[in-house]
């Protein structure tokens, strides 16, 4: 199972755009963390992402930069879903890694509160982000440079998610040519 998204940057040697593949996440529901499968980690980074040592999979947005240096001694990068979602998948006995494009820098303040504008099902409802916006017309061109940020995460995040499912496919392939399961 893999996981992918958008993620922001804890440390600044992570860039814009970078595509990360995490060897554990940290759970802060769970308050624990789950190991990635090493193979799929490897053709991962084979296939172009930053292996990194760990996502920090958190129960609300880190806004605001300071919150963000609380977590870096913690892992690489901060995101919301990937550990719970390897907690299940594992579950079942199967193997899991999170892959996550960088959207926003270590040191960036995002432009809104975006813990304000999700709904109970962890939705953005639009009307709450128009509301924040109203509230704050200073923040729009931040809205719209943190908008660009996140199309560039997403499209470099496809270009490897491309990669690498070929990838796999090709693996899988050969490991049925030889006999063996795929895994």
């Amino acid at each position: 199972m893999r996981v992918s998204g958008l993620a922001g940057a804890l440390s600044p040697e992570h860039q814009l755009g970078e595509v990360l593949a995490a060897q554990s996440l940290y759970s802060t529901q769970r308050k624990t963390s789950i190991l990635c499968d090493p193979e799929l980690v490897e053709t991962a980074a084979t296939c172009g992402a930053k292996v990194v040592k760990a996502f920090y999979s958190a129960d609300r947005v880190a806004v605001r930069a300071d919150e963000k240096r609380e977590l870096r001694w913690r892992a690489d990068a901060v995101e919301m879903e990937s550990a719970d979602i390897l907690f299940e998948v594992a579950a079942f006995g199967a193997k899991g890694i999170a892959v996550r494009g960088i959207s926003d820098m270590s040191e960036q303040d995002l432009p809104l509160d975006f813990n304000r504008v999700t709904t109970d099902s962890g939705e953005v409802s639009l009307a709450r982000v128009f509301g924040q916006v109203i509230q704050n017309v200073t923040a729009i061109p931040s809205l719209i440079r943190f908008g660009q940020q996140s199309q560039l995460a997403a499209s470099k995040l496809a270009e490897f998610l491309d990669r690498y499912l070929e990838s796999l496919a090709a693996t899988n392939t050969l490991r049925l040519k030889q006999g063996a399961s795929i895994a």
